[in-house]
């Protein structure tokens, strides 16, 4: 795996990994009333899908071996072009459905990428 894959899948995991311990303990009703975790949850994912389409450009094998990469990079765009018809009830169901594949496929493909593998 090319050095610049192994960062960005690293960015990845990292603003994944936020966004898991920032609303870790809350609701549905508490994300909807905290505008500071709205912020910092579509932050995270708006890193996430950037870090994901650099990714695709630079090695797209390894991008597609991330479960719905389109969907992913998708929801990046509407974050950043569409923020005013962001959905919150989506956002908050991201979180707790797609989330932890994500960050599972990011784990594994990061240990597989370890100098101990190639």
């Amino acid at each position: 795996m090319l050095p610049e894959s192994r960062k960005l899948l690293a960015d990845m995991q990292d603003a994944a990994r936020k966004i898991v311990r920032f609303t870790e303990g809350k609701t549905l009703d508490a994300y909807r009333l905290d505008e500071q975790l709205q912020w910092s949850v579509e932050r995270g994912f708006e890193i996430v899908g950037e870090a994901l389409g650099q990714l695709h450009k630079l090695d797209a094998p390894t991008a597609e071996k991330i479960s719905d990469w389109r969907a992913i990079i998708s929801f990046r765009n509407v974050l950043i072009h569409g923020y005013s018809a962001v959905n919150r009830d989506t956002t908050w169901d991201v979180v707790q459905t797609e989330l932890p594949l994500l960050l599972r496929e990011l784990d594994a493909l990061l240990a597989d990428s370890t100098p101990a593998h190639q």
